[in-house]
């Protein structure tokens, strides 16, 4: 049965009788036509969101993931899996910091340091799947741990300051033009050259298309993979590098999550989980989407946890969408993606218009579901929250919501959920968002010095909460003293004990300031009482399920201990499951936050004593000096919020 050509460099290939026919474009491509329906619905949407400043802001938004991709893209197409690309690159950035500050290593020395780490974890992941016959999951969910772990063991859990000379990757040409999105272009089309011109490339659509008949027809596929696993862990370190730029410091826990949205990113932009498809542009344009998503709801002052769902759902129906359109074409007896039947093409061009159709739906519905309200007031401020799996900072938020309700304030609050570049990403989306003043609780108080900077440079005050911005000007810092906390439960718990025993500290999340100054206030405390003997720090990374796991463990070497810190009351609350009876008998626990919880685990004498904060009070605070800022109005530069150690004598006044 004869077919028609229809590639558009040939007559005939589109209703114009040749040339490029930008509905023909849209039509082969979903991804694209995807990405403009959403940038047309966010325009509509946001007046804030069409222009020059906001745009780039996508751009340096979309770099790291896109770099990221851009490797993993390699792993996809030669059907495996690369979970470990976050890891590689924090500690790739992590090798880099710690060899030119720490070490004194030469800074172009310590670059090649941290791309051979990169590409040393690569090859390390493809020997694992070649000749160790490991499912590329199981390997690369191995290296994400290994990479963690020793990027944590490099730092001490601390972040560490990144080369001045390196740091310029994170900034603007001619101050306007960011370097990060230079750097990802750059990437993309080493990334298109290398799939489409040279045998590597083929060799990876040979081994994803039939990986049993790619070593039939004379490929030497266990090597092909060791270099395409190598590669990805290449892009990680380069994509590593850009990101500490970014935040102009190494951070050890940076990076979580990404290698789910770089899979993201490649599934969306067209490429086929059974490998074998993919390309470096689609790559881009399944990067460029998610930034676009998360910027346009950000600016549309979309509820944090609405913006998770929106973003859920379009990963989750492009993958079925993909899965759907192999079907069909393999019905229609045409490879997915081939444009030389006009019958076979109508099934997969109908669920490419789909795509487009559901993502702009998903954006309408967000808004329609966005819960915030918009007080209709020329005072626009926004808040940007460490994170908020934690009870503490939804109390905090409660806080704000409810003083930005009584002022008539338009109040956005977005979660950084413990990631200090996407904290970045949303302080740089208020700044599009034309907010009259911004409140930060930092994730880290290096990381997020840049951002505060660009604040301050387009003129809106910054106001830090429960943690201080270092390098920036800040209208006013709303906090207690932690360090301070830190100290009290230690006399508290030192007090209980007479002085004399041995305890244990549960450590929040490595690498944040307030298991830091909370870990520093109560070893400063503990020392003056020579009778009391640490005998074990282990982090429960302020969650109660691991405070529970973590604890448990600790009692089969440390049966008899006599006392828990636990450096937030989530922690506290796992320690006291774990304890049993023991817990408010023969082992006292102090926690942190003085959370409800908490304070009604301490009525009930589980819980011996909780530091509380007040974080109601902290949002409430927050929100009333930036509203005065944004007025113009002289706020003091330090606002100390009380800490006081809560037992069961005086918890009645704080329930």
């Amino acid at each position: 049965m004869a077919t028609t050509d229809l590639r558009p460099d040939k007559p005939g290939a589109s209703g114009t009788g040749g040339g490029l026919d930008l509905r023909r474009v849209l039509l082969d491509n979903g991804a694209l036509s995807a990405l403009v329906v959403l940038v047309v619905a966010m325009s509509l949407l946001s007046g804030d969101f069409l222009t020059t400043q906001n745009l780039l802001n996508v751009g340096v938004q979309a770099a790291v993931t896109a770099i990221l991709a851009f490797g993993v893209t390699f792993v996809i197409v030669a059907a495996g899996i690369d979970l470990s690309v976050g890891s590689v690159a924090a500690l790739s950035a992590t090798v880099l910091a710690w060899s030119a500050t720490k070490e004194g290593v030469p800074v172009w020395l310590a670059l090649i340091l941290a791309v051979a780490t990169g590409l040393a974890c690569g090859v390390v992941n493809g020997l694992l799947v070649s000749y160790g016959k490991l499912p590329p999951f199981i390997a690369t969910l191995a290296m994400l741990s290994i990479g963690r772990g020793l990027s944590l063991v490099i730092s001490q859990g601390s972040p560490i300051a990144f080369p001045e000379s390196v740091s310029k990757v994170g900034d603007t040409l001619g101050g306007w033009l960011p370097v990060p999105v230079l750097v990802m272009v750059a990437m993309g089309l080493i990334t298109a050259v290398i799939l489409a011109r040279t045998y590597l490339g083929r060799s990876m659509y040979a081994i994803g298309g039939n990986e049993e008949a790619a070593r039939l027809s004379g490929l030497r596929v266990k090597r092909q993979k060791i270099a395409i696993y190598a590669l990805s862990g290449l892009f990680a370190a380069v994509a590593g590098i850009v990101l500490a730029s970014r935040l102009v410091s190494a951070q050890p826990q940076a990076a979580q999550g990404y290698e789910l949205d770089a899979i993201a990113a490649v599934v969306i932009g067209g490429a086929s989980l059974a490998g074998g498809v993919g390309k470096a542009s689609g790559t881009l344009i399944g990067a460029l989407i998610l930034a676009v998503l998360r910027n346009g709801l950000n600016l549309l002052s979309v509820s944090a946890f609405w913006q998770q769902v929106v973003i859920g759902v379009v990963i989750a129906l492009a993958v079925l969408l993909d899965s759907l359109r192999r079907r069909t074409s393999a019905t229609a007896g045409t490879p997915a993606g081939s444009t030389s039947s006009g019958a076979g093409r109508k099934g997969p061009q109908a669920l490419k218009y789909t795509l487009a159709a559901v993502v702009a739906a998903a954006v309408i519905a967000a808004v329609s579901l966005w819960n915030n309200g918009s007080s209709g007031t020329s005072t626009k401020v926004g808040l940007s929250l460490s994170t908020l799996n934690n009870p503490f900072f939804v109390q905090m938020k409660e806080g704000a919501q409810a003083e930005a309700e009584k002022a008539g304030v338009d109040l956005t609050v977005t979660d950084a959920q413990n990631d200090a570049s996407q904290q970045a990403n949303q302080l740089q989306n208020f700044a599009s968002g034309n907010m009259k003043a911004v409140i930060v609780n930092p994730v880290d108080s290096d990381a997020v010095g840049p951002a505060a900077r660009a604040a301050n440079k387009a003129g809106i005050p910054v106001v830090a909460a429960d943690r201080g911005v270092n390098k920036a000007d800040v209208a006013t810092l709303v906090a207690s003293d932690n360090v301070a906390g830190g100290r009290q439960a230690a006399k508290a718990l030192a007090g209980k004990l007479g002085g004399k025993g041995t305890v244990v500290v549960l450590q929040g999340t490595a690498g944040t300031s307030a298991s830091r100054e909370r870990g520093q206030g109560f070893a400063e405390g503990i020392k003056a009482f020579p009778g009391i003997k640490v005998v074990a720090k282990q982090p429960a990374d302020f969650d109660r399920t691991k405070g529970l796991d973590v604890m448990t463990n600790l009692l089969q070497s440390h049966s008899g201990v006599d006392g828990v810190f636990a450096e937030n009351d989530e922690m506290a609350l796992g320690a006291v499951k774990a304890l049993g009876d023991k817990a408010g008998k023969s082992v006292s626990v102090v926690g942190f936050d003085g959370t409800p919880d908490g304070l009604a685990a301490v009525a009930d004498g589980t819980l011996y004593a909780s530091v509380a904060q007040q974080p109601k009070e902290l949002g409430r605070i927050a929100v009333r000096n930036a509203v005065a800022a944004a007025d113009d109005e002289k706020v003091p530069s330090l606002v100390k919020v009380p800490v006081k150690v809560v037992t069961a004598k005086n918890v009645r006044d704080f329930q």
